[in-house]
């Protein structure tokens, strides 16, 4: 079975860092959540791969080409211009060509789930968690035989809780291509000029292809800072491990993570903090942040901050949230 991940969007909600680099690319957890979902593809057996790339994408296929060469059977499919899931799938359906099934895995989740149950589930399925807030994301609505009867996107009044999070296995292809046919022959929903996957899967379902609803338990979102952090903490407790201790006058509150070649003095790091290689960090206090490749940091106190590559920051602050190539200097 192969698998879509669809990353060709901008990732606005997580700017200025994706002003630099696609948000798929993002660091949790000492990697980009790309890789983790990379990884849990492959630890189910799917190695067949297909990314649908457009903004920034060269850096998308580089990170693929280079950290999972031979690992992965990677295809790279352009989607320009971007005009949502469905239109994705329509773009990508040359690579699919012939896949009686296959998995959707959108590239800003993390979900620590058990792959090959999804896998085993006879038709489709889609994964779903019950949110307090449905509204902010695509619903699914079961019918009385326990099979999804209906989606809705982003309602203004949900009928369910049950969130879409994005992991779909698609049955029924050609009968999700004939409806897509149809779907590019008319205009994009408005205002957002999208073709929403939902209504696609609400055009199968009327045709007889049935979906399961495959509740998820933990489902991890890299869309917005305070929900990338939150998957940081998360992500850095479950693989906690022992810390080694090698920096000059500093205290390593665990968990954290940091790569190779960073160079950490007379500060104190932790808890959940992930630092990306070749970072310096001096006479500084930091926690509940992630640290970007090649940073600078002296003279501060971060907290729940995002800090880009190659950027200095020297002074004191609470909180940030700094794009890539940045210099701020808080001191007077």
């Amino acid at each position: 079975m192969k698998a879509v991940i669809p990353v060709a969007g901008a990732g606005t909600n997580l700017r200025p860092h994706t002003h630099t680099q696609p948000k798929p690319m993002i660091p949790v957890a000492g990697k980009p959540i790309l890789g983790h979902i990379i990884e849990s593809l492959l630890a189910a057996g799917i190695r067949e791969q297909v990314f649908i790339i457009g903004y920034l994408g060269n850096k998308i296929r580089e990170y693929v080409e280079q950290a999972y060469a031979g690992q992965i059977d990677a295809a790279f499919v352009v989607q320009e211009p971007r005009k949502g899931l469905a239109h994705a799938l329509w773009v990508a359906r040359e690579a699919l060509a012939g896949e009686e099934e296959f998995l959707i895995v959108l590239g800003d989740s993390i979900f620590p789930i058990d792959l090959p149950q999804i896998l085993r589930v006879k038709g489709g399925a889609l994964g779903v968690q019950a949110v307090d807030v449905p509204r902010h994301f695509g619903v699914a609505m079961l019918g009385k035989d326990g099979l999804v009867a209906r989606l809705e996107e982003r309602p203004d009044i949900p009928k369910s809780n049950l969130a879409l999070v994005g992991m779909y296995k698609m049955a029924g292809v050609p009968v999700l291509y004939e409806v897509l046919e149809t779907m590019m022959q008319e205009p994009p929903s408005e205002p957002v000029g999208e073709y929403f996957l939902t209504t696609a899967l609400n055009r199968m379902i009327e045709k007889g292809v049935a979906f399961h609803p495959h509740m998820v338990e933990s489902w991890h979102d890299c869309g917005r800072k305070k929900t990338l952090l939150a998957t940081n903490r998360i992500m850095l407790e479950e693989t906690r491990g022992p810390v080694v201790c090698d920096y000059p006058g500093s205290v390593i509150i665990p968990p954290v993570h940091i790569a190779p070649g960073c160079v950490i003095e007379h500060a104190i790091i932790g808890p959940f903090v992930a630092i990306a290689e070749n970072a310096v960090i001096r006479n500084s206090i930091v926690r509940n942040s992630i640290i970007g490749a090649y940073a600078h940091l002296d003279n501060i106190v971060l907290r729940t901050s995002v800090v880009g590559n190659d950027t200095s920051v020297r002074g004191r602050a609470n909180s940030v949230n700094i794009g890539d190539n940045t210099e701020i200097d808080f001191e007077e």
